[in-house]
């Protein structure tokens, strides 16, 4: 029976009421099962209220106890309990009780008695609650109020000063936490280190990374003991909540991973949990920990009681916690009653501790499941809880006492709705519990209260104590106490009487509280009436009194106010107390001790270990405070980029951005790219510093910028060497690389001369390596175009288009960022100039905009521009060029280093040095100390620019010379040159490029030099004495001249030929200072006559070939130039017979009718391939796997196979009847299968090219592919489906259905467990299928037209298709997303293929061209321009170095696209030129073209000086206005254009016509603009305002040409009618109607005096007719095609014409006579023009290749001569006409080449060489037998004739052994 011995004591009517309230607990129970069991508590007090009632012989108690019966059996029959309800009503009838008349147990029905027994029990007992609230009151000094919580007075450390324990470090970062909390109340000191803290983010960082840092001490700590796990728990409540998780891990590891229970680590868990920080524990989390925590509690019944209280205790908190983050999911059946029940057995427990703990757990576990109560809400923590540290922040915020209380009445009364067991227990009967004898012994008495079937409202009670005790709210802590309803419960004053214990046992509370908490304790203890008997609380104060008196570690003070209340407590007059007093005493004090906050630790070992550690942050704090100073307040301007060097402008993004992106990610290496001056390095120290700014202590990844060019060999040990250099200590260098990121910023990579891949040469990110991710910078002109292997992550054969990897080319500034940069500029430096000054120079100075688009050069520029204008000056005749503005800067900076010496406190010596300098003139000796330097660097260290200077090491050394005496430090002092310790360099590479320039040529040297007008610096903008074509006119040899080589030039001993930013400052040199262009022509005569000289020519014509000057007719028999670059030259008919070309670069080379005969070729690169010349239309084409054979197939049906040696044909594959669309190799080479529209395909053997099997379709083949095993064959087929095949049995396995059209392209993926197919009309998708199971697991869909190429990357992430829509799409397999779409062919596009590295994808279109992509970008990198019409097929060769693409041109060409890294700065057309026109004063020629722009050339010097754009479409013709202001065009987009010529800008578009503008004129009045139309219409506008004036209809086809007469009263117009037409401007009535071609007319032209018309047609004459009359006089015959455009000249004696034949004619106008000729154009002379106003007769042709030529015609003895004087050219190769006989070293296919491109002559013979080469051998052999001094003169001579080739290799090598290696 429950508590039979205490209910036995009590009267019947307590034991009634006590029955009552259990019945009333019962009614308002929500739970069936606890309404169960007080229904069991009732009959039990009822029956024992029975017993009392007969012997008290009380008849109201027996009715009352009747009544009660008859309501406790209708509750049992609501519950379903017939059979006990039928038992308690019988036992009310025994008593008189009327069962019948009595209602169901509702509140509305129950009897009147019960609801009146009930109101009586609650609201009136015999000792009313209310009035024991008010009557409980304690002495006013005991918490007298509410007072701080405790704080632990620490010494706060300086900044970076070292911590003395770990609780100092808790306190310093509880004080970082609680700062901005509006509770906060610090006391001076802390507040004033706070405000110091709070400005120092390094601090802070600091301080928190050793906390980190302590934890990971700790978790790597084997053996955790006390001190270890007290040390970290310290730490539990400051931590971040990351931090935090993962020690609670490492705890809950511990604990579950030991076989026996580690108690350390119990107690550490539960600290850890009572400390933990708002939302650091998850409800999860405490469900695994409880779920652990119960599991041990019910394994550990064999260990001590103390173990088991430990891990109660720490279940207890675990409990609490989940109590507070109301976890409500707790599963029932596995935790929730096994732990119940278990700690419902505790209560057995010998040690009164344990239970005491038990049935706290207990209750927790009852408020687990519970959802928020009154009183939770009331108490839940809104602040941080800071424990054991510092309790700074308030636990509850303010809490509503009175909330509070009523909260736990709800509990105690059940009328809380959240609540499972409503009217819980109630504790009246514990006042009137009797004390029970003294000799009662300790866990009996405990045994009388505490319960642990059902919720108490003391735990809640306690639970609101903890948090008012912790924020210091004692006299709040007072009234709970008093007025809690569970004051009576033994429980509550237990817990009560533990926390006084622990509040004066805590050293953290001051004397007074601790001594209140002792007097708290003797009133509990005396006064029995306001807290009861309880023996068990009576003695628990005993002991903690005696334990508080005992206690070595607790003050005097304390120790003798406990034994002064043991005293008193003593002489007690009640008996009772007396002997528990004694007992007490005799038993001692308990065994534990009181739980109290950690107390003050010593330093602990974990800290001291961290502490020992390197100070890597201490040095990482200072290298940051010194970069950020370094920063300074500088102009800086975030560029913009763009995804790599081919990419598009319009795609930019901010780089900035763009690299923080990519620092999130998982890739490694970011490749940024930039023309010199473009801002890598400024970028690179803005990213460093931005990165700097957001560093986070001890664990964020360390920024470390790397000036590549100061590391030895970079290529090892990168990181550990920067390191070093920034003084870091090899003990610091060995903990961060094991224990910290990096983020590396490489600067200078072409500047350290590198071609390592510098990612993987330093292992980084390797096992034990280096953890670093890397932001590399590199010139663009540094690298060729295969770079990739250089910086990609990974192996270089196996790279591919690495995932890790990224690039960004920095783009030149944009109008905007422009405009910034001077504002802030202006707002910085404070210059002489205003903003408005500098943006007036930028609009007028022409040039000065597109050279301020580079940030070095915008700096620059805004420096030098106030010096360089003088005031007044008109800015727009000034003129601006790179090397130009160098000048001033340098000058300009020497002129104040000269002032700021001059301020300086010097010594005599120095004095005296410094005015001798002065008195040289300053500037110049700097100049002259800037151009040694230069020199010496590039001499000493290879251009290496960084110089270590040490005056012991070096002295005596080179480096000497300009360091030692006092007139160079000076002059080092006031150059543009920065120092780091002992390295110098200069401000930037380029001014080191600049000076060497300098040194190579300098203005001020030369007093012969030629004063030329200053230019705007463009390719080729000198006046005409820079071309050769004069010289050779007047006979002279164009390197004749008195200019004499410099033995000592740079030129002479390195090869600067690849060295483009030097180039550039000396192509500028040459087009200003006609000195330096004869001292470098003297260069290369001189290596005619020495090859001594071959180096420095190879340089000389590298650069003026640089700088646009043109070799036309040039005499350059014999030059040594090996190794030059002559990449886009102009050689048109040069001498070049008997040069040294070896391994000279000829890509785009024009060396038409040049003569080459036994020149030197060896190793000549021409960047292009021969091409395969055949009968019919290549539809497809493909290599053998090695390489050695290729395969074309035609719309005949014919295979050819060629042998790929010499490109012969070995085999004819016949059987097809029809056109052969595909064909592929197997993988072994053995076989090659075919697919045609004879719908079938073939396997034929390649050893006999026999077809071994046919596989018939149903309908035409359009594709066929091996698997990479070569094990199957699909095909593609009409019938909309994909066949797979054996191809060894010619039996089809499998066939693939789910194209709702004609599939038209397959592709195995090259695991060959996918294919790809394209789809055509009716289904435009493209889907991949498993080969396996033959469904379809993607499809991808965009294109919107037919789908008819496909390919598969290397690595099978991507798939490439080609459309018709003229698009290619790249996929990726995995997401199905289009990765970029690559757009630019103009016409459909037919195949795709990737390179064999996966970066690259080509293309082949129905536009004729071969477009090279860049996969990471989606940029055309390349179009190949070749073929005259469609291209059908493209493959690529096994190596991967070769293109293939077959054409409907009856072509297969093969292409080189190793690209190399030759610049191309031609300004030409790069596609067909329909029309030339000459401006009226013969300054300017204008050109228009297919590639959509209208282009004006300097006629003097061929320099495009505009570029007219605003066309979308072709522009087919335009026309001068008669003052030359005006150009007016007309284009395939229907529309005219008026543009201005000075500005280029568009001002009028006039639209009309509804088709095609075939042709433009203007009228001699300027006053009218005619344009002629595909839709048979001539339009007239007003030229001034647009105006449509009127419009002249009469052809019956498209009109091609308009025309005015000279004296503007008549128009001409010729048609695709075959007619040409005269009309009246004034009426618009056509006048005559010329008739007589038959076919079309493509143009017309007035003779200067309009009394005659010519007329061009498709028949290949052109017509002479009378004006007046409309009759033909002259039919002029001779080209061979259509003739699409003619000419007269200005006095009308000839007529120029050019025509589909590739030819120019010139013609007698009054005989008829053709008196010129020139052939060899490379395509259709489509446009023609004469120059006026010249000296002599010059003329303009454009040509269907893009290029624009102006010819010289010299009339001698009736026949003209017709000379090249300048071309501007798309770079296209041309040798037409050249003659290459006896050349020698060309490789079969450069013969080929040539010959096909229309070279003469036979080349030496590669095999012939090499007899000569043996018999050489075997004649030196003979002769080294010979004695050494018989050796004669003729074997001498032919040791050197006959095997020179093989020394003067050598000495090839010894002259370029320092050629930068790329």
């Amino acid at each position: 029976m429950v508590f039979a011995g205490p209910r036995g004591s009590l009267s019947s009517q307590q034991t009634l009421e006590l029955a009552n309230v259990y019945l009333e607990g019962a009614f308002n129970a929500i739970d069936s099962d606890i309404a169960l069991v007080l229904c069991h508590d009732t009959d039990v007090s009822l029956s024992q209220a029975k017993k009392s009632a007969k012997q008290d012989k009380n008849p109201t108690v027996t009715e009352g106890i009747a009544t009660a019966y008859i309501g406790l059996g209708k509750l049992l029959e609501s519950l379903h309990q017939v059979t006990g309800a039928q038992a308690n009503f019988k036992k009310a009838e025994k008593l008189g009780g009327n069962v019948y008349d009595l209602a169901r147990p509702t509140d509305t029905y129950r009897p009147s008695n019960i609801k009146r027994t009930l109101h009586v029990s609650f609201v009136k007992p015999s000792f009313d609650q209310q009035q024991a609230r008010v009557a409980a009151t304690f002495p006013a000094h005991i918490f007298a109020e509410n007072i701080p919580p405790p704080t632990v007075v620490m010494k706060l450390p300086e900044l970076d000063e070292r911590l003395n324990n770990t609780p100092q470090l808790a306190y310093c970062l509880g004080l970082l936490k609680v700062a901005h909390s509006p509770d906060t109340k610090l006391e001076p000191t802390a507040l004033k280190w706070m405000q110091v803290v709070e400005k120092d983010t390094e601090e802070q960082e600091r301080l928190h990374g050793i906390a980190t840092d302590v934890i990971r001490a700790f978790k790597r700590e084997e053996i955790k003991d006390a001190k270890v796990v007290a040390e970290v728990a310290c730490l539990a409540p400051v931590l971040d909540k990351e931090m935090f998780r993962d020690i609670l891990r490492e705890f809950y590891s511990g604990i579950d991973a030991s076989g026996l229970l580690n108690f350390q680590q119990l107690k550490g868990l539960a600290q850890l949990i009572q400390g933990a920080d708002q939302g650091h524990l998850s409800a999860d989390d405490l469900v695994k920990i409880l779920d652990l925590l119960s599991t041990r509690l019910m394994d550990t019944h064999q260990q001590s009681s103390q173990h088991m209280h430990q891990l109660t205790l720490a279940v207890s908190h675990v409990l609490d916690a989940m109590a507070d983050t109301k976890v409500t999911d707790l599963n029932r059946a596995k935790l929730h009653e096994p732990l119940s029940s278990y700690l419902s057995g505790l209560k057995k427990s010998s040690d009164p501790f344990l239970v005491y703990q038990a049935a706290y757990a207990y209750q927790a576990l009852l408020c687990v499941p519970d959802d928020e109560t009154t009183w939770q809400e009331a108490m839940r923590r809104t602040g941080k809880v800071i424990s054991g540290v510092s309790g700074l922040v308030s636990a509850v915020n303010g809490l509503d006492l009175v909330k509070f209380i009523e909260g736990l009445e709800a509990i105690q009364k059940g009328m809380s709705g959240a609540s499972k067991v409503a009217g819980a227990v109630k504790s009246a009967y514990d006042k009137v519990t009797a004390l029970v004898a003294g000799g009662q012994g300790f866990k009996d008495s405990l045994k009388e209260g505490f319960s642990f079937e059902r919720k108490r409202d003391w735990y809640s009670a306690l639970r609101g104590a903890d948090a008012l005790i912790q924020d210091g709210e004692l006299a709040t802590f007072k009234r709970l106490v008093c007025d809690a309803p569970c004051r009576y419960d033994p429980a509550f004053q237990w817990g009560v009487c533990q926390r006084l214990g622990e509040m004066a046992a805590n050293p953290k509370w001051d004397a007074l509280t601790r001594q209140s908490a002792i007097a708290f304790l003797g009133e509990i203890y005396r006064n029995d009436e306001m807290w009861g008997q309880r023996a068990s609380v009576k003695q628990w104060i005993l002991n903690i009194l005696m334990h508080l008196s005992s206690s070595g570690g607790v003050p005097q003070f304390l120790a003798v106010a406990a034994e002064t209340l043991l005293q008193e407590l003593e002489a007690s007059d009640n008996i009772q107390k007396r002997a528990l007093y004694r007992a007490c005493r005799e038993n001692g004090p308990i065994a534990y001790p009181l739980k109290v906050n950690l107390p003050e630790l010593a330093s602990p070992s974990l800290l001291d270990r961290v502490q020992n550690r390197p100070d890597i942050e201490g040095h990482l704090r200072i290298m940051r405070k010194q970069r950020t100073k370094e920063r300074g307040n500088t102009v800086y301007i975030p560029p913009q980029a763009k995804s790599g060097i081919q990419a598009a402008d319009n795609t930019r993004f901010q780089l900035m951005d763009k690299v923080k992106e990519f620092l999130d990610s998982d890739q490694k290496v970011f490749l940024v790219l930039g023309d010199s001056g473009a801002g890598k390095s400024t970028f690179s120290r803005e990213l460093e510093f931005d990165l700097w700014q957001s560093y986070t202590i001890k664990t964020g990844r360390i920024p470390l910028h790397i000036n590549l060019p100061t590391i030895d060999k970079p290529e090892h040990d990168l990181i550990a060497k920067q390191l070093r250099r920034d003084e870091f200590t090899e003990p610091q260098i060995r903990e961060m690389k094991h224990h910290r990121k990096f983020i590396l910023i490489c600067d200078g990579y072409d500047e350290s001369q590198q071609t390592h891949n510098l990612y993987t040469s330093n292992r980084l990110n390797e096992t034990g390596e280096w953890d670093a991710q890397m932001v590399i910078s590199c010139r663009s002109e540094y690298l060729g175009s295969d770079y990739r292997d250089r910086f990609q992550p990974g192996n270089r054969n196996q790279q591919f288009d690495s995932p890790l990897f990224q690039e960004a080319m920095i783009t030149p500034f944009s109008n905007d960022q422009i405009q910034d940069y001077i504002k802030q500029y202006v707002s910085i430096n404070q210059p002489l100039w205003r903003v408005e000054d500098y943006k007036q120079a930028l609009d007028l100075i022409p040039s000065l905009t597109d050279l301020v688009k580079n940030p070095f050069l915008m700096a620059l520029s805004l420096d030098v521009l106030p010096r360089m204008v003088d005031p007044g000056q008109h800015l727009s005749s000034t003129r601006v060029t790179r090397v130009v503005l160098y000048d001033h800067f340098v000058e300009q900076w020497l002129e104040r280093g000269k002032k700021r010496l001059g301020e300086k406190d010097m010594s005599s010596l120095t004095k005296e040095a410094f005015e001798k300098l002065s008195a040289e003139g300053f500037t110049l000796n700097g100049i002259g100390y800037l151009k040694q330097f230069a020199v010496a660097i590039y001499k000493e260290q290879g251009g290496q620019p960084v110089v270590e200077y040490s005056k012991l090491i070096d002295k005596g050394s080179w480096k000497d010379e300009f360091f030692s005496c006092k007139e160079m430090r000076l002059l080092h002092e006031a150059c543009p040159l920065t120092r780091s310790g002992n390295q110098h360099r200069f401000i930037h590479r380029s001014i080191l490029e600049y000076g060497l320039a300098r040194a190579i040529f300098d203005p001020q040297d030369r007093k012969n030099r030629v004063a030329l007008e200053p230019t705007m610096g463009r390719r080729g903008s000198v006046s005409s004495t820079l071309s050769f074509e004069i010289h050779a006119m007047k006979g002279e040899t164009a390197t004749d001249t008195e200019q004499e080589a410099d033995p000592d030039s740079p030129l002479v001993w390195r090869s600067f030929v690849n060295d483009h930013s030097l180039l550039q400052f000396l192509e500028e040199r040459v087009q200003q200072e006609q000195v330096f262009k004869d001292q470098l022509l003297a260069y290369i005569g001189s290596s005619k006559k020495d090859k001594k000289w071959r180096i420095a020519a190879s340089n000389a014509i590298t650069i003026l070939v640089r700088a646009g000057v043109q070799f036309i007719g040039a005499d350059l028999r014999g030059v040594r130039i090996p190794g030059a670059d002559l990449s886009y030259g102009v050689f048109d008919s040069a001498q070049l017979q008997d040069a040294d070309m070896r391994k000279v670069n000829l890509r785009g080379v024009r060396l038409p009718q040049t003569n080459l005969s036994r020149t030197d070729m060896t190793g000549v690169q021409f960047g292009e391939l021969p091409y395969l010349s055949v009968d019919c239309t290549v539809c497809s084409c493909a290599f053998s796997p090695d390489g050695k054979s290729f395969a074309v197939g035609f719309d005949s049906g014919a295979i050819h196979v060629y042998s790929t040696m010499n490109w012969e044909m070995v085999r004819t594959l016949e059987g097809h009847s029809h056109e052969v669309r595909r064909m592929e190799y197997s993988p072994d080479g053995n076989w090659i299968c075919s697919g045609s529209c004879d719908k079938t395909v073939r396997i034929w053997t390649m050893e006999s090219g026999v077809c071994h099997h046919i596989l018939d379709h149903a309908g035409d083949v359009n594709c066929v592919a091996y698997s990479p095993r070569g094990d199957r064959l699909a095909s593609a087929c009409d019938d909309k489906k994909i066949h797979l095949w054996d191809p060894a049995t010619g039996n089809c396995s499998q066939i693939l259905s789910g194209h709702e059209g004609t599939v038209l392209c397959v592709v195995f993926s090259p695991k060959g467990d996918q294919i790809a197919s394209g789809g055509s009309t009716g289904d435009l998708s493209v889907r991949l299928w498993n080969v396996l199971t033959g469904g379809d697991s993607q499809t991808f869909n965009g294109h919107n037209d037919k789908v008819w190429g496909i390919a598969f990357s290397p690595q099978g992430d991507q798939v490439a298709s080609a459309s018709w829509d003229k698009t290619i799409r790249l996929w990726d397999v995995e997401s199905g997303n289009c990765r970029h779409i690559l757009e630019g062919h103009s016409g459909i596009v037919n195949g795709v293929l990737y390179s064999l590295k996966g970066d690259q994808v080509f293309s082949g279109s129905m536009d004729g061209t071969v477009r090279v992509w860049d996969v990471q970008s989606g940029s055309c990198r390349h179009t190949l321009t070749g073929h005259t019409d469609a291209v059908y097929c493209i493959t690529s060769s096994p190596k991967g170095d070769m293109v293939a693409s077959g054409s409907e041109d009856n072509t297969v060409r093969l292409w080189d696209v190793s690209f190399g890294g030759s610049r191309h700065i031609s300004s030409g057309h790069n596609k067909q030129v329909y029309r030339v026109k000459c401006s009226p004063n013969g300054n300017l020629v204008a050109s228009c073209s297919m590639d959509t722009t209208v282009r004006l050339w300097d006629v003097e010097t061929g320099a495009c000086v505009r570029r007219l754009s605003d066309h979308g479409e072709t522009v087919y013709d335009l026309a001068f206005s008669p003052h030359k202001s005006q150009i007016v065009s007309g284009s395939y987009d229907n529309t005219v254009r008026l543009w201005d010529v000075d500005t280029g800008t568009c001002h009028h578009s006039l639209t009309g016509h509804t088709n095609v503008v075939w042709s433009i004129a203007y009228s001699p009045q300027r006053d009218q603009v005619a344009s002629a139309s595909e839709d048979k219409t001539v339009r007239l506008w007003n030229a001034t305002t647009g105006e449509h004036r009127g419009t002249l209809n009469g052809h019956t086809e498209g009109v091609m040409c308009v025309e005015y007469s000279p004296d503007g009263s008549t128009i001409a117009t010729c048609s695709q009618d075959g007619t040409a037409k005269l009309w009246s401007v004034r009426t618009m009535a056509c006048i005559k109607t010329l008739t007589g071609h038959s076919s079309w007319v493509f143009e017309v032209a007035f003779s200067p005096l309009g009394d005659q018309l010519a007329s061009a047609c498709a028949d290949g004459v052109v017509a002479l007719w009378s004006v007046s009359t409309g009759e033909c006089c002259e039919v002029l015959a001779g080209h061979e095609d259509a003739v699409f455009c003619i000419t007269y000249s200005h006095n009308g004696d000839l007529l120029a014409s050019g025509s589909r034949d590739k030819t120019l004619r010139l013609w007698d106008v009054a005989t008829g006579q053709c008196k010129a000729m020139v052939q060899n154009f490379q395509g259709t002379v489509s446009g023609v023009a004469w120059i006026p106003f010249t000296d002599g007769n010059y003329l303009v042709t454009g040509c269907e290749d893009g290029s624009v030529l102006k010819w010289q015609v010299i009339e001698e003895k009736g026949q003209c001569d017709v000379k090249p004087c300048w071309t501007a050219t798309n770079g296209s190769f041309t040798v037409t006409g050249a003659s290459i006989q006896d050349v020698r070293g060309l490789t079969s296919l450069n013969k080929q080449l040539l010959k096909q491109r229309g070279a003469e002559g036979e080349p030496e013979n590669l095999f012939r060489e090499a007899g000569k080469k043996l018999m050489t051998m075997a004649s030196v052999v003979s002769q080294l037998k010979q004695p050494s001094d018989r050796t004669d003169e003729r074997s001498q001579q032919q040791a050197e004739q006959q095997g020179g080739q093989q020394s003067e290799q050598n000495e090839w090598q010894d002259d370029w052994q320092d050629k930068p290696k790329m």
